[in-house]
């Protein structure tokens, strides 16, 4: 009995990796098995970076946050604490964006915890 080879489903899966390499530079983008490697490489970074991504974004709110507090003489800590303290319950994304966004309303808030 002839040796059955599944070439059908073979290229469609190096189709597959080919076409998620899509616009990579060199041999990454035509050549199967770099193009397989440059692929888990990158799916490894962006599984890693959702993670970094809500680091950064939570870090570039409490650096806001603090910006928005010291302009009315009080330093982040204390500004939270006093959030704390008065069971103000508002989140540091929507904080940062009052602070950016909405300076009148973020002064009512720190007014407020004074």
């Amino acid at each position: 009995m002839p040796r059955s080879v599944n070439s059908v489903a073979s290229r469609a899966r190096r189709k597959k990796i080919l076409k998620q390499a899509k616009g990579y530079f060199g041999r990454r983008k035509n050549v199967y098995t770099v193009a397989k490697n440059a692929i888990e490489k990158g799916m490894l970074y962006s599984y890693r970076d959702r993670k970094n991504n809500k680091r950064n974004f939570r870090a570039l709110w409490i650096q806001r946050i603090n910006a928005g507090a010291r302009q009315y003489g009080m330093s982040y800590s204390q500004f939270i604490g006093k959030l704390k303290a008065n069971n103000i319950e508002l989140n540091r994304k929507v904080l940062a964006d009052l602070a950016m966004n909405n300076p009148v309303a973020f002064k009512a808030i720190v007014d407020r915890v004074k």
